[in-house]
């Protein structure tokens, strides 16, 4: 039977220590900075009422957040994807195979992601996009599909820069999926290979029913910390104005100067989306460990 966790003497200490602290933050920069702190109008800052249609809509933090969301469940998607490939690449017997997966991984991880930004952004997506016409394509495409786009993706007007920074972020974060697959699959002890491969079953096979279902459980933590990682990267794309929550918290900051109100609430909002990520995660090891799958298997 699970034992319940008990609150300890440390526990409580350390709490009581952290409230402390923010409560002395709290006081210095009201008695020393003389800052005038202003909560009433945050809210407003995330949802708005707007008398031509009735309703109440997101406005700049909810925007910036909505778009944060949505960059990093594509960059997770496609990165993944990206991984799995060279993952395998990674294992290749063929070494030009190896070659370019490793190729791919050490360039991207031993490169700076903002001088990665700046170079897909500017020398690479720019002249790719600008040339393939994609501002024009989306905006000659009926109101309806328009509509999807700026639901899934971005407005039409900035579906171009959200397509670099998605581009950029795919890369980078895809060199360290690489690896968490390379690694998850090498994991596995080299007899089971053998086994199945003494089974008759092709290599597909072997990657399909016994490699890949053990070695999913090993993949699965790092996968989360990475997913995590993925929702903080994604801020650096606002140096290239891509309209998300960092982006418009330094707008709104620098139209209103309220900088620890708006930056406390952007934390907020960053900590409610990656705690979120973390405890799904949580729920799919638990519910792998339920069915027999095990990190340990």
């Amino acid at each position: 039977m699970k034992q319940k966790r008990r609150i300890t003497r440390l526990d409580i200490v350390v709490t009581v220590a952290i409230v402390a602290i923010f409560a002395f933050l709290a006081y210095r920069t009201t008695a020393v900075f003389h800052y005038r702190w202003n909560w009433s109008v945050i809210p407003l800052y995330l949802f708005r009422y707007d008398p031509e249609e009735g309703r109440w809509v997101t406005n700049l933090l909810m925007q910036g957040f909505l778009t944060t969301i949505r960059l990093s469940v594509w960059t997770t998607v496609f990165a993944l994807l990206l991984g799995v490939i060279m993952g395998l690449l990674r294992i290749s017997r063929s070494l030009f195979r190896r070659m370019i997966g490793r190729t791919y991984v050490e360039l991207i991880r031993n490169v700076p992601p903002l001088v990665l930004i700046f170079i897909f952004y500017f020398f690479i997506s720019d002249q790719i996009i600008t040339a393939l016409r994609v501002d024009d394509f989306i905006l000659s495409r009926s109101e309806e599909t328009q509509s999807l786009i700026a639901f899934f993706f971005a407005p039409p007007g900035r579906f171009p820069a959200f397509l670099s920074a998605l581009l950029t972020m795919v890369i980078y974060e895809g060199a360290y999926m690489t690896e968490i697959i390379r690694g998850g699959i090498q994991s596995i002890d080299k007899g089971q290979w053998e086994a199945s491969a003494a089974s008759g079953l092709t290599w597909r096979q072997q990657m399909r029913f016994i490699i890949f279902p053990q070695a999913l459980p090993r993949i699965l933590p790092p996968l989360a910390g990475q997913l995590i990682s993925t929702i903080k990267d994604s801020a650096i794309v606002s140096v290239i104005s891509i309209q998300e929550l960092t982006f418009q918290g330094m707008e709104l900051m620098s139209a209103t100067y309220l900088t620890f109100e708006i930056w406390i609430t952007i934390t907020v909002l960053y900590f409610v989306l990656t705690f979120s990520c973390s405890l799904v995660m949580r729920y799919l090891e638990v519910s792998m460990r339920k069915r027999g799958y095990s990190a340990a298997d």
